[in-house]
């Protein structure tokens, strides 16, 4: 009786889930129509200088004699009083002078990739890319935190392409692998002037793959046919449900070893420093031997980077978010409010005293 009655509680939240979804729809198509003609989304911009600033002294305020502390903050106050001073000081100079980035710090800007198999992250980077490339200076860099296993070519194909656009305005890139940067994702990581990674980080994949199931012999078992119609003797080469040929093998090898040779040519043209024979295998390396075949210039993680780089450069960190329609902001209350109700009654289900 008692799973009954939590049952009956949760139909009850469940309908009031139901309506509270109907009001949000019209509450954001109506917010949807008023805002149509906004931007599909927008930059977001943290200076990782002030954060990394404000955990050190959380950590500290937390950690040091009261008395200590105190006399620390004193000095402190007096530091940046000076160096505001000094600042202001340099600003009024560099406006007699008419050089207005004379005296100002280099800067870091750091943009993340985290890839699937279709690469679903390009759009996010050719927008951050996009708006970079108005205010990049000759002395700032680029650095790119990357993480992927790689995926479609035409994919990872357009997103080095994003890449090269930094390359060729002249401005350094900087591409860290943490954890992960093979095949499609060293095809992005090689377009850098230096490429760091973590130890153990996995890299390289330098093959292409490809595998299909064929069901053709399932069809003709339970006697239905599949035809299939094309023009042009390449058109089709091997298909899931039709009879494959020898001759249909023969060419999707011809192309998977052709767009190889594209593959090969497009990392040796951009990391002239590797023996891409050697390497090209398709095999994969642990950070440290990636090192030893050249595949990356140190073993360094994203983190070590930039905290190297907080006393000269002005580090910022750079995000694109598109904007959500209104169907796939109720798609996601709508799911997560379920789950909670669906959570609430698990758990009632099983702290439920046993008879």
């Amino acid at each position: 009786m008692e799973f009954l009655s939590q049952y009956g509680l949760f139909l009850a939240q469940a309908m009031t889930i139901v309506v509270s979804v109907g009001l949000i729809v019209l509450l954001i198509a109506a917010a949807s129509q008023r805002h149509r003609g906004e931007s599909n989304g927008h930059i977001e911009v943290h200076k990782l200088n002030d954060r990394y600033k404000e955990l050190r002294e959380t950590l500290r305020d937390a950690t040091l004699d009261p008395a200590l502390r105190k006399e620390s903050q004193k000095a402190e106050k007096k530091a940046e009083k000076k160096k505001a001073k000094e600042e202001a000081k340099a600003a009024k100079k560099q406006v007699k002078s008419g050089d207005e980035e004379a005296e100002e710090l280099p800067r870091l800007y750091v943009l993340d990739f985290d890839g699937d198999i279709r690469a679903s992250a390009v759009e996010q980077l050719r927008e951050e890319i996009s708006t970079l490339l108005g205010e990049l200076r000759e002395s700032d860099e680029v650095l790119l935190r990357l993480e992927s296993g790689g995926g479609m070519v035409h994919s990872y194909g357009l997103a080095s392409s994003q890449l090269q656009r930094i390359r060729n305005k002249g401005i350094n890139l900087t591409v860290a692998v943490d954890k992960v940067a093979a095949s499609g994702g060293y095809m992005m990581a090689c377009v850098a002037n230096q490429i760091i990674a973590a130890p153990f980080a996995i890299i390289g994949s330098i093959g292409v793959i490809a595998q299909l199931p064929n069901f053709h012999r399932v069809l003709k078992k339970n006697d239905i046919d599949f035809e299939v119609l094309t023009a042009g003797e390449y058109k089709r080469t091997l298909t899931v449900f039709g009879e494959n040929t020898d001759k249909g093998r023969d060419k999707f090898k011809e192309e998977l070893e052709d767009t190889h040779v594209l593959f090969k040519q497009f990392v040796k043209e951009n990391r002239e420093v590797i023996d891409i024979d050697n390497v090209a295998t398709g095999e994969t390396w642990f950070g440290q031997r990636a090192r030893e075949v050249n595949l990356v210039d140190s073993l360094q993680t994203s983190d070590e980077y930039i905290q190297a780089k907080l006393d000269t450069h002005g580090v910022y960190e750079l995000s694109y978010v598109p904007r959500k329609n209104w169907q796939q902001k109720l798609g996601i209350a709508a799911e997560n409010a379920l789950e909670r109700s669906f959570l609430k009654l698990w758990q009632a289900a099983l702290t439920r005293p046993k008879q």
